[in-house]
């Protein structure tokens, strides 16, 4: 079993193209189910990173592919970065 809090400290990797995400910030869960619905990771900064964040990527749990112990892989090919 995996806590919550160890998930968070883990770099989230999508797979489709390398990018690393960043780190979980939040999950978004189904109370009435029990289960985590979504992860949350926190979008690329604005201006240095100064000014906050533009986005998050909400990345639901059908798209995580594998936890490892220091790295979460998902596959979300709706984020990749447009520049590149």
């Amino acid at each position: 079993m995996v806590r919550a809090s160890d998930l968070r400290l883990r770099d989230v990797v999508n797979v489709t193209d390398g990018t690393r995400l960043g780190l979980i910030s939040d999950f978004e869960l189904d109370l009435e189910k029990g289960t985590v619905r979504a992860i949350i990771v926190p979008g690329p900064g604005r201006f240095l990173g100064f000014l906050g964040r533009e986005t998050e990527y909400t990345i639901p749990w059908e798209r995580i592919k594998k936890i490892g112990t220091d790295v979460i892989l998902v596959d979300v090919p709706a984020y990749t970065d447009p520049s590149r």
